[in-house]
């Protein structure tokens, strides 16, 4: 069996590292993305020769065919594809500008979808789309002051990945949604100072990186809580 392809977006830190450190230890080749090189090179280095960094702005119109010369150039097809980049704006509903709520959609929404529309030809038979939304995203879950823009975007995230499966069955593709709760990153330290999680990014990486080896033996369209409570 050839060696598993698994791209992953806002890999530089937090939850998008740690996946990619997961996977690469367990053999799997890693596609790791972001603004920042530093960060992707410090990863690299420890990512056993598994992980290929690649500087890439996911809102730019292009993103996607720099990827895709990136797969040509190294020989790779996609098996698992993980949009986990993301960006939070904590502002009450009445001083959200609309520039806030353009780039909450842009690298929230936008960007998955475009890329995800840009790389499908690249997708091997099997293969698992997750995307990564928030329980402030996910229907019934409590809500929190400041992050309307950012909840209502990432809702729209989990919809989509619901659409994706049912548009994508006929080639074999599979799309899942993930709403994470609480984890102990950058993003839940702006949005709630002070606030001790009961997840570290390491946890969550190894449930990202099994979840999208496996979880498509079992899910297909589904938007799953991934949390043991508040905040979302």
């Amino acid at each position: 069996m050839s060696q598993k392809h698994v791209i992953i977006t806002g890999a530089s830190r937090g939850i998008g590292a740690e996946t990619a450190l997961y996977l690469a230890n367990k053999g799997v080749t890693v596609t790791a993305i972001a603004r920042s090189g530093d960060k992707l090179q410090a990863l690299q280095k420890k990512g056993n020769g598994n992980i290929h960094p690649l500087t890439v702005d996911i809102t730019s119109k292009d993103a996607g065919k720099k990827i895709q010369n990136h797969l040509k150039e190294n020989n790779l097809k996609i098996d698992g594809l993980i949009h986990n980049a993301g960006v939070l704006i904590n502002k009450p509903f009445s001083k959200q500008s609309d520039e806030d709520w353009e780039l909450q959609i842009a690298v929230n929404l936008l960007a998955p979808a475009r890329i995800t529309r840009d790389l499908l030809p690249m997708m091997e038979k099997g293969s698992h789309i997750v995307t990564n939304s928030s329980m402030g995203g996910f229907q019934g879950s409590s809500k929190f002051p400041g992050l309307s823009a950012y909840s209502a975007v990432k809702g729209g995230l989990a919809i989509l990945s619901e659409c994706l499966a049912e548009e994508l069955a006929e080639q074999n593709i599979s799309c899942n949604s993930l709403c994470l709760g609480a984890v102990q990153t950058e993003m839940l330290n702006e949005a709630f100072p002070g606030v001790q999680a009961p997840l570290s990014p390491n946890e969550m990486g190894e449930y990202m990186g099994d979840f999208v080896l496996n979880g498509h033996k079992y899910f297909n369209g589904q938007v799953l809580p991934v949390t043991l409570g508040n905040p979302g």
